[in-house]
């Protein structure tokens, strides 16, 4: 494995998923985890959390498990200051768009459920009718009607369908309207709708900036297709025993599950911990 230029760090920066990577099945951070990332920060390099949820939804998260540095939330639209609890960046989903696509693509699979997820750092998330949430836990949505669903600023979308896998609704979506919205599929029931363009390695590329480290001196860990950009943009990509077959397939290595703690492996033998 190569070096990094600083400082004679392995990397310097750390960029890890949030859901079903470096949190457990119980949605917390083991304790041999919380401290192999506490010796990495400790010998200079900077841990990011990288998620597909939006900042909102994220927020709860953070400040359960103490992290106060810079996260990049809703699949790279949100730059989000955990810490401040602030937004730093916020890009939308223009809603004129978002009904084309949806009618695009229910042209090819047939009625959707749908849900959206409306722009900003209390922004919610309303589910129409039939929509399922499988994102986490206890997480708050508000069940309104279709013709609701797009009457605010979004971020982007959920789409569900009665019949597709998850993988089969997000290439029937990409067929239809990959030309309008970027599709992504994040994790079990999670098929979303995004601006185009933008990715998680987007919102890293905006991150890395204000945090003064490159992409040749990052490691990345995920588990979901979502977690694709992010790998092709660090300079290592780590994949959790659990991923999706598309990200084992691209990763440079493959640790233990998230409830094995697999991101911890990986630092404490990268890094000299232990």
């Amino acid at each position: 494995m190569s070096t990094s230029p600083g400082g004679g760090l392995p990397f310097r920066l750390v960029a890890t998923d949030l859901d079903g990577t470096l949190l457990t099945s119980a949605e917390t951070v083991s304790d041999r985890t919380r401290a192999a990332l506490a010796g990495v920060v400790a010998a200079g390099a900077q841990h990011i959390v990288v998620t597909g949820r939006s900042a909102a939804w994220a927020r709860p998260v953070f400040d359960e498990i103490g992290y106060t540095g810079i996260a990049v939330c809703g699949q790279g639209a949100q730059v989000y200051d955990a810490g401040a609890h602030r937004l730093l960046t916020s890009l939308t989903l223009d809603r004129r768009v978002a009904a084309t696509a949806l009618a695009k693509i229910e042209a090819e699979t047939g009625p959707l459920a749908v849900a959206a997820n409306q722009d900003g750092l209390d922004g919610q998330v309303l589910a129409g009718p039939g929509f399922r949430l499988q994102i986490g836990s206890e997480l708050p949505v508000v069940r309104v009607g279709a013709d609701e669903l797009l009457s605010g600023p979004l971020a982007k979308l959920y789409i569900q369908h009665p019949a597709l896998t998850d993988d089969e609704l997000a290439d029937a979506a990409l067929r239809a309207a990959g030309d309008l919205v970027g599709v992504v599929m994040a994790g079990p029931g999670v098929v979303e709708l995004l601006p185009p363009g933008l990715s998680k390695a987007t919102g890293l590329a905006v991150a890395s900036l204000r945090l003064g480290v490159k992409r040749t001196e990052a490691i990345a860990f995920g588990d979901m297709p979502n977690d694709l950009p992010m790998f092709a943009w660090a300079a290592y990509g780590v994949a959790m025993a659990g991923a999706h077959e598309r990200l084992r397939a691209v990763a440079d290595e493959v640790t233990a599950g998230n409830d094995e703690d697999g991101v911890a492996l990986v630092l404490e033998r990268v890094f000299g911990l232990v």
